[in-house]
């Protein structure tokens, strides 16, 4: 009983930095933390906090017929294995308080009857991780949409061409029409018979949006629900081509194959963490919002004073929804 009451008289923030720094310093021994990676802890801590806080915030503004009994807070969250995780995306250089990062959402765990944290990589930590494990890492990456009024040739590698390139001329910078597609290429400065250029369609790019995506970020008709019914439904603008060049800048970095020599326990886990996200959001977190709410990952900058709302999102501080169900995007 007292180990409880001592417990809850530590504030959550300090129970989880000692945790941190528990994983941190395991079979080290007096290993000091160095004050980079104090203050990832503490970036994380906040990221945290505010996705608990917003999650909670929904749960609560549902009906009682889909709001779930266990209040999201930091008492009723696994932080074990929270701890191991958190060390784990930084070790690897991902940090909450850069944007499009890494993202942080709760979901329960009906064999605890507590949340874990899932960790969605925003396209900008796929970067990250594929720079720190690729096998081949190019010396650039360049991204871009191709709109009607664009011109673009493919130029591939042939006896005429030693290496691919390929024409890119924009031809009319503030009204450039629709959306062709869009294309990356990966530069080689000293081996440039490796460079390789890969286009997308349209159709392509959007082979590869989210089954469950959010139309506050892509567009197009959202529902509208009062007291858990729908009344209607409303047109949302969205951020459509910056959600299709976020799509093709992440191709461009899946792409990258890993380094088997590289892997170690930190890569390993966060992989198992994306391979579990994608099968709680899809057989729970879309079956309990089945009252037509749907629950996004937002990113935002430690210091803001609310949590993010996704109407208010510029396209640089919303990445893709609900990535978590296509590893992919």
């Amino acid at each position: 009983m007292s180990n409880e009451i001592a417990k809850k008289s530590v504030p959550a923030s300090e129970r989880f930095t000692l945790m941190v720094i528990n994983e941190f310093t395991s079979g080290v021994g007096e290993l000091r933390l160095t004050d980079f990676q104090r203050r990832l802890a503490q970036n994380y801590f906040i990221a945290i906090d505010v996705a608990l806080k917003t999650a909670e915030e929904k749960r609560l503004q549902k009906s009682e017929k889909y709001r779930d009994k266990t209040p999201i807070v930091w008492d009723n969250i696994n932080l074990s294995q929270l701890a191991r995780d958190v060390v784990a995306y930084a070790r690897i250089g991902l940090d909450p308080a850069q944007k499009n990062h890494i993202n942080m959402i709760p979901f329960k765990n009906n064999n605890t009857g507590k949340y874990d944290i899932g960790f969605i990589e925003g396209y900008r930590g796929i970067e990250v991780k594929a720079t720190k494990y690729g096998l081949d890492v190019p010396d650039h990456v360049i991204v871009e949409l191709v709109y009607s009024t664009d011109k673009f040739k493919s130029i591939k590698k042939d006896r005429n061409s030693p290496y691919e390139t390929y024409e890119f001329e924009i031809t009319n910078e503030f009204e450039r029409g629709e959306i062709r597609g869009g294309f990356y290429y990966h530069l080689y400065t000293q081996s440039p018979e490796k460079n390789k250029l890969v286009t997308l369609s349209l159709n392509d790019i959007l082979k590869r949006k989210p089954q469950f995506a959010s139309v506050e970020f892509w567009g197009g008709e959202k529902d509208v629900w009062e007291d858990g019914k729908k009344t209607g439904k409303k047109n949302v603008d969205g951020w459509f081509d910056e959600m299709c060049r976020k799509t093709v800048y992440r191709a461009a970095y899946n792409a990258i194959t890993i380094d088997s020599q590289k892997i170690d326990d930190d890569y390993l886990r966060s992989k198992a963490n994306e391979e579990s996200l994608i099968e709680v959001r899809v057989a729970e977190e879309i079956a309990e919002n089945g009252n037509g709410e749907v629950i996004d990952i937002t990113d935002y900058r430690i210091g803001d004073s609310k949590p993010p709302i996704e109407e208010e999102q510029t396209p640089e501080e919303a990445p893709a929804a609900n990535n978590a169900t296509d590893p992919g995007f």
